[in-house]
């Protein structure tokens, strides 16, 4: 999720941590615990740090082993630790608790988005992504700013606001779950031209009523639609190029940390009047008729690397950074 609605389930976290008696009873306590779970909240995340180390380390790393399954008991151990150091003495299991559970709420809403996380780590690197819920979801962040809005105004105590929250919320994530499974199920029959070997992936927006689908072919091309008030509209299709400019592009640092992280890459190499440029999008992320997230690689005609660019950028920023580089 977004750093913001990281931070509401912080608080919100702070709130439901009152069902505990010890938490409840001393505001020494529930102080520290909602330090311990709005840090809890954020942690896995700051391994945004790693954009100072440029783009590709960025992408090679983000929600991976911070977010891994070691990462989670390391987070809250040494949160717990800052938090004691600064409170005092403390019920030191029940701050740990609440700050570990804070952190794998982080981990487990991340799991729902596009982006994904390398959860599983270290049994397996793959990246866990869901695609069920969108990075920023209007009805989890708000229902977590009225709860806490009500619970600031002293309407109601936090044991009886926050229980019936985070059902609601449980709800809400079954139900989001249930309809993106029916959801493709329903796209590939709308789909007049689907294949049995074809793959429908709905991915969330904003707008709980509309969708981006994209459809991976049994011939390894892409077609991206979208699908919104029950109809599905195929807006663009995307056919991945070969050749052996693109082979030797792979080896390359950026192209190899784009690769990594996404599953969605297609590739298309241009002819340049002294070599190649090949460019990798990620078919998932279109917006105005562009796939900005991208790696893009220029080299010469025996396929030495000469300039490279990953991350997110718009047509004309990524000419630009490009050629800056060639002066």
């Amino acid at each position: 999720m977004d750093t913001g609605t990281h931070l509401v389930i912080g608080l919100g976290l702070a709130g439901l941590a009152h069902i505990d008696p010890v938490v409840a009873a001393d505001p020494h306590t529930a102080a520290a615990v909602m330090a311990g779970t709005v840090l809890g909240s954020q942690a896995p995340d700051l391994d945004g740090l790693l954009r100072f180390r440029g783009n590709a380390v960025y992408i090679r790393n983000h929600r991976g082993t911070s977010h891994s399954l070691p990462a989670l008991f390391l987070w809250g151990i040494l949160i717990t630790a800052l938090v004691s150091l600064i409170f005092g003495e403390l019920p030191l299991l029940h701050l740990a608790l609440w700050t570990f559970g804070a952190v794998c709420f982080h981990v487990f809403t991340d799991l729902f988005n596009t982006y994904g996380t390398q959860a599983a780590k270290p049994f397996t690197e793959k990246w866990i992504s869901w695609n069920i819920i969108h990075i920023f979801d209007p009805f989890i962040f708000f229902s977590h700013l009225a709860a806490i809005f009500l619970w600031a105004v002293k309407f109601g105590r936090p044991e009886v606001i926050f229980p019936v929250l985070y059902g609601l919320i449980a709800l809400y994530y079954i139900w989001r779950s249930v309809h993106h499974y029916l959801l493709e199920k329903r796209i590939a029959r709308l789909d007049t031209d689907f294949h049995p070997e074809d793959k429908i992936f709905a991915i969330p927006t904003v707008n709980l009523n509309v969708w981006n689908v994209v459809k991976r072919r049994h011939d390894g091309t892409y077609v991206i639609g979208d699908y919104r008030n029950e109809k599905l509209r195929w807006i663009d299709r995307v056919s991945c190029h070969s050749h052996p400019a693109i082979d030797a592009s792979r080896r390359h640092p950026d192209v190899a940390a784009f690769l990594y992280f996404s599953s969605f890459a297609c590739a298309e190499v241009r002819e340049l009047e002294n070599g190649y440029e090949v460019r990798w999008a990620d078919v998932r992320y279109r917006h105005r008729k562009q796939y900005p997230f991208v790696a893009v690689l220029r080299m010469d005609r025996d396929y030495t690397p000469l300039y490279s660019y990953v991350g997110w950028k718009s047509e004309s920023r990524i000419e630009k950074k490009l050629s800056a580089d060639t002066i």
